[in-house]
């Protein structure tokens, strides 16, 4: 089995890019963040003749997440019990279950600044979700969460950490939170990069900075133990991040030694 995550930053923005990248690289699954798209207006039909089937979660201009599978798409749940509102809840997180594999697209909050409100937010989503994995890891069925963290596990994981010394994505109560979920079992699947020694995912629009490589490494896969002892590889693609009108993100691509078992669309 093929998964991916990517952050893509509007989907019908990057709709064409998308379509492409699907056709090429040609996952199983795949999870999208950032569609800013309400869901009535997701393109079902364009990605439905590359053989995909969409589940989407949007509030139309920001936030906003999908998954994509040709390998089946039962048990859809958009959000999750406990979920934390700003104050009402966003559209952040949808699951379903893909060819046996259950999958979970997030999109965790920004946070902003430490002191900002939204930083809270963020504390006490990290903490909510990591309640209802508590809870679907009692299934047997392997299990992905895939998506936008906003948050660098370790100083490694940005281009320079003394640049970030008092922001959000790498204070100690974030990282905690991520270390919290993998408490529970989870894997980080750490990717290859395609450049350099740091498999960032993510670089800002502005000043050169994806073609001087200081990113970050803020979208990520969590996997279950049997999904982590199947996998084969992983790696960044840099390439989808080259050229007009990209998104900032690049996409995590995995695979993994699963045989996807049929599920009804």
């Amino acid at each position: 089995m093929r998964l991916a995550t990517w952050n893509v930053n509007s989907v019908k923005a990057r709709l064409p890019r998308l379509l492409d990248w699907l056709a090429g690289t040609r996952p199983d699954v795949v999870c999208l963040q950032e569609t800013k798209c309400p869901d009535g207006a997701f393109p079902v039909t364009e990605v439905g003749a590359l053989g995909y089937t969409v589940a989407s979660h949007s509030d139309g201009r920001w936030n906003g997440v999908a998954i994509l599978s040709r390998v089946g798409l039962a048990d859809v749940t958009v959000g999750f019990p406990g979920e934390p509102g700003f104050p009402e809840p966003e559209a952040r997180a949808i699951s379903a279950t893909c060819g046996g594999l259950r999958v979970w697209s997030v999109y965790v909050p920004n946070g902003r600044t430490p002191d900002d409100p939204h930083y809270a937010y963020k504390l006490a989503w990290l903490a909510a979700l990591r309640d209802a994995l508590d809870t679907e890891l009692t299934n047997a069925a392997p299990l992905a969460v895939c998506g936008d963290f906003n948050v660098a596990p370790t100083d490694d994981d940005v281009w320079d950490p003394a640049l970030f010394v008092s922001s959000t994505h790498v204070t100690p109560p974030e990282r905690a939170a991520l270390a919290a979920l993998r408490d529970l079992g989870l894997t980080d699947v750490v990717p290859t990069p395609m450049k350099g020694p740091h498999p960032f995912t993510y670089w800002d629009y502005r000043a050169g900075m994806f073609h001087q490589n200081k990113g970050m490494r803020i979208d990520l896969v969590y996997a279950s133990a049997p999904l982590a002892r199947a996998v084969r590889s992983a790696y960044v693609d840099r390439e989808a991040r080259k050229g007009k009108g990209p998104s900032d993100h690049a996409p995590i691509v995995v695979d993994a030694d699963l045989t996807p078992t049929v599920e009804s669309f």
